[in-house]
């Protein structure tokens, strides 16, 4: 068998093509073979020579789709200019305004069902977000005064657990008012541990992203 020269090249060939069918599709209703379909002459063998499974193919379509979100998140982190609490509020808003996003939340597979991604999205919280951003974050804050815990650790976990996995339509579904409530009492729980982070903007952006969400939902079933 002939060596494939580009594998880059076929990787991000299939990568578009996957993407694409599960914006349109949703991740649940595409299968492998459709994303065989739209390759114009790839093989099966093609595909599971990269990725062993459908799962394998969400995970990289994510991490493509977010690859800047790392550089995304060390400049806030390091921005000189900005207390603590200043760089979560800007991270929470980046985070709601991306596109990209929301695009893919509106059509993720229920992780409730697939606990592979479950468990790596797991994995990369607690070994990668809270202590490389987050925790960093909320140590400046309690040192410039903005953040006031004695918990950093904990108070790192609570936020991005809560917000990546509970307040996710994605794990738990729920109407758009169902999840809007739980995100005003999210409110509460912070202010309570000392972290005063959203305002009625970002309740609004959360309400906007998960109408999005119920809407495709709706048409998918």
């Amino acid at each position: 068998m002939a060596r494939n020269k580009y594998p880059e090249e076929t990787i991000n060939h299939i990568l578009t093509v996957a993407l694409n069918l599960f914006i349109q599709k949703g991740y649940e209703q595409t299968s492998i073979q459709d994303i065989i379909n739209e390759l114009g002459g790839l093989t099966k063998g093609a595909i599971y020579h990269h990725f062993k499974s459908k799962e394998e193919i969400w995970q990289a379509v994510i991490d493509h789709v977010f690859k800047g979100v790392d550089e995304m998140l060390s400049g806030i982190r390091d921005d000189k200019g900005l207390n603590g609490l200043e760089k979560l509020r800007k991270i929470s808003q980046v985070s709601l305004d991306n596109a990209a996003r929301n695009e893919l939340a509106s059509v993720a597979p229920n992780l409730l069902r697939n606990p592979k991604l479950l468990a790596a999205q797991i994995e990369n919280i607690i070994e990668t977000a809270v202590p490389v951003y987050i925790q960093p974050i909320i140590e400046q804050g309690m040192r410039d005064g903005s953040i006031r815990t004695d918990y950093p650790r904990e108070l790192s976990e609570v936020l991005v657990i809560l917000t990546n996995l509970w307040l996710n339509p994605a794990v738990i579904e729920a109407t758009p008012e169902i999840m809007l409530r739980k995100v005003r009492f999210f409110d509460e729980i912070l202010k309570g541990l000392g972290l005063d982070l959203f305002d009625e903007q970002m309740f609004q952006r959360y309400e906007e992203m998960f109408r999005v969400s119920a809407r495709e939902i709706s048409i998918e079933t």
